[in-house]
């Protein structure tokens, strides 16, 4: 028994990990348009506005694919969506490093039949269209994880191990910022000092002197935009690959029991299909804590976004930091404060709050609050290592409902409808940046800083009050439906 109970832990451990590491790839073709952004703007002239359009579209089509492939990963084999999933990114990502390239061969097949169409606009909309496909198949990454975790882990012990699995967000962000930012972009540049036309065209896109010796740098930097896309690709479809072939959808693949019961076939059958649906509808659909905690997803990543898309912008503009120190601060919110929250608040909920995820985040809604109006509260001339605390506290609080949510929903849908509950959760997640970026940016251009710091105050306030409304509620809908 003891032997059968550590293998059984090896497997679960390994489990982890894996997922861990397949979703950390899918930030490595998701999170490098960031990097590659001042590039795509110094060649080509693309404007802020327009990649935000692509930043916005993105999200949306992520949120609802989310949701789509939540059902279509509680109907088929996780491992087969997760690693289909990661090599489409890859391919995806592929594709826009060469975006420019292609839309060469457009334009001249375009050319050769009579029709004139402006460079310009068809790499635009190349661009566009690839991005928001990659934002599709992104949708692929977390429904199929969130599946088999819950096939591997019981629901007693949820809360603490995918909390750790959730700091696989950080880890592949960071991972693909240091390779692109640290590595890509400054040593895979290429010598632009014979190109004149391309340096001049970059020191107008982005308001530099042509005399000026940097420009150079600046122009053989940018160039490496491309590679920014093409190699993250490369390792995204290398793990794709390994998790086709190492990944287990369930215990009862390698001949172990199943944590919660017999392992539920995939639907074939009119009657299994009809159970099946009626199933969701109960679990999901027709459950008023599915929608609670989809609600409070709205309102926990429109404080969390604020804090880091605008972080930036937010900390020079408002507390007079420099870009350099900002950045920091960014950094730290997202390594330190999430990643420990993440941690510290599922440890709490398994060994403090009886497993019910919705307690926990509840002080986290409160103390998250209570951290941006100390940080509000700091005048703009205060040292920096004043600053870092109740920001990194921000980070901190706010990263344990994101973590906790969806296992929330996993718990109150069970392992058979986990996925599909996570996919409404995503698409309200996701849907908030409707808010955190148009919206947040409005407030704080037409109204000031202050009112952006309100308006982040009454988003966690409201993520409170929406939690409060399921303050009695079972830690798991495992035992009785709920109603």
């Amino acid at each position: 028994m003891g032997e059968t109970k550590k293998s059984f832990g090896y497997w679960q451990i390994r489990t982890i990990i894996i997922t861990m590491v397949g979703y950390a790839l899918f930030y490595f073709v998701r999170k490098n348009f960031s990097i590659a952004m001042p590039g795509l703007t110094a060649e080509f002239g693309i404007s802020k506005v327009s990649l935000g359009l692509f930043l916005t579209l993105h999200g949306i089509i992520y949120g609802l694919s989310r949701f789509v492939n939540g059902v279509i990963s509680d109907r088929n084999s996780a491992r087969i969506v997760l690693s289909v999933g990661l090599m489409l990114c890859a391919l995806a990502n592929v594709l826009f490093g060469c975006s420019d390239t292609i839309a060469g061969w457009i334009v001249t097949l375009a050319h050769n039949v009579g029709v004139e169409i402006a460079f310009s606009s068809v790499l635009l909309y190349f661009m566009g269209i690839v991005w928001v496909i990659n934002g599709y198949l992104q949708g692929m990454g977390v429904p199929p994880c969130t599946k088999t975790l819950t096939q591997w882990i019981h629901p007693k012990e949820l809360a603490t191990k995918m909390s750790v699995w959730n700091m696989s967000h950080s880890i592949g962000a960071g991972l693909v910022f240091g390779l692109c930012g640290w590595y890509i972009m400054p040593h895979l540049g290429v010598d632009m000092s014979a190109n004149q036309e391309a340096v001049a065209n970059i020191a107008h896109n982005l308001n530099l002197d042509i005399t000026d010796p940097k420009v150079l740098s600046f122009a053989a930097h940018y160039y490496a935009w491309r590679w920014c896309f093409i190699i993250p690709a490369l390792f995204a479809a290398a793990g794709a690959v390994g998790l086709f072939f190492t990944l287990k959808d369930s215990p009862s693949d390698v001949g172990y029991p199943e944590i919660m019961g017999e392992k539920k076939a995939v639907v074939r059958t009119p009657e299994e299909s009809a159970e099946y649906k009626a199933f969701i509808r109960r679990k999901v659909f027709g459950n008023r804590l599915i929608w609670t905690l989809a609600v409070t997803n709205f309102f926990v990543y429109i404080v969390r976004f604020a804090a880091l898309d605008w972080g930036p912008t937010l900390l020079t503009e408002s507390k007079g930091l420099s870009l350099a120190m900002a950045t920091t601060l960014c950094i730290v919110f997202e390594f330190v404060g999430g990643n420990i929250g993440m941690v510290v608040a599922g440890w709490a909920t398994d060994h403090l709050f009886k497993n019910k995820a919705h307690h926990t985040c509840v002080f986290c809604m409160i103390g998250a609050a209570i951290s941006i109006a100390l940080f509000w509260a700091i005048p703009a001339n205060a040292p920096w290592w004043v600053m870092i605390l109740p920001f990194t506290f921000i980070g901190f609080f706010i990263y344990g409902p994101q973590a906790l949510l969806g296992i929330a929903a996993a718990n109150q849908a069970t392992n058979r409808a986990s996925a599909t509950a996570n996919g409404i959760l995503g698409i309200f997640g996701y849907a908030s940046t409707l808010v955190s970026g148009v919206g947040f940016g409005y407030v704080a251009q037409h109204y000031g800083w202050n009112a952006a710091y309100v308006t982040m105050l009454v988003m966690a306030s409201l993520g409170v009050v929406s939690l409060l409304t399921m303050w009695n509620a079972k830690a798991d809908g495992y035992d009785t439906p709920q109603k």
